[in-house]
């Protein structure tokens, strides 16, 4: 499926060393290399960490296609629903084989 029909809109993006981005999809190529705009990286963390899981802007953002694991539509209306900073979980592994 070509990622041309996610254009424009809000997408959450998984890295292959385990980074969670969201941001506004406004370029992309025949080998996923991504450019996202208004991007924020979301740092979960475990349930057994004192810190707070977080929030961090990167404004414009290019994600090489080799770095991209998932690409998904992200619902906005539920995501605005979400305190971020109570989201607990573990830390998602790296996806690279070595």
């Amino acid at each position: 499926m070509s990622l041309n029909a996610y254009l424009n809109k809000k997408v959450c993006i998984i890295t292959v060393d385990g980074r969670t981005l969201t941001g506004n999809l406004m370029s992309c190529d025949q080998v996923t290399n991504l450019v996202l705009q208004d991007t924020i990286e979301r740092i979960i963390r475990p349930a057994d960490d004192e810190e707070l899981s977080m929030e961090q802007s990167h404004g414009v953002y290019v994600v090489r296609g080799d770095n991209v694991v998932m690409c998904g539509l992200v619902d906005e209306e539920l995501d605005k629903s979400i305190d971020w900073t109570k989201v607990r979980g573990e830390v998602i592994a790296s996806t690279k084989h070595v």
